[in-house]
């Protein structure tokens, strides 16, 4: 597991709190880390609403970049409330694809902290609509 990837599960780790917002939102089980193509972290956590009005912890991440100003995607790592990583969700996966058509193939995934196994976008949506 090289460098960048421990940073960025420390810092996804870092804003993992699960907690019970009110009766009707939840947030934190999930967390996320987004590496941007200048190098930048950015963490998200998935917020959970009663009413589908919620979002996962890889787009709360990726928003988060937008807003600093920045759109173009290296690396996407989720931590489950286990503590395993796994694949992004199709809504996210979407975004990303919709982000950066015709260079999100290359974005890397981290599928499994424990044994570093990953796989890029494109082998995850090897035939997504936009192509």
């Amino acid at each position: 597991m090289d460098q960048i990837w421990q940073d960025m599960y420390q810092a996804a780790k870092a804003v993992q709190r699960d907690r019970t917002i009110s009766d009707y939102v939840e947030a934190g089980g999930v967390a996320a880390a987004v590496l941007s193509a200048s190098g930048r972290i950015y963490t998200g956590v998935c917020v959970d609403t009663c009413s589908t009005l919620g979002i996962c912890a890889e787009r709360s991440a990726i928003f988060s970049m937008i807003t600093q100003g920045e759109q173009e995607i290296k690396r996407v790592l989720a931590i489950m409330p286990d503590g395993r990583t796994g694949a992004p969700c199709g809504a996210c996966r979407e975004l990303m694809v919709q982000l950066m058509p015709g260079r999100y193939r290359d974005v890397e995934i981290l599928l499994d902290w424990e044994t570093g196994r990953c796989a890029t976008l494109g082998q995850l949506t090897p035939q997504w609509w936009i192509g």
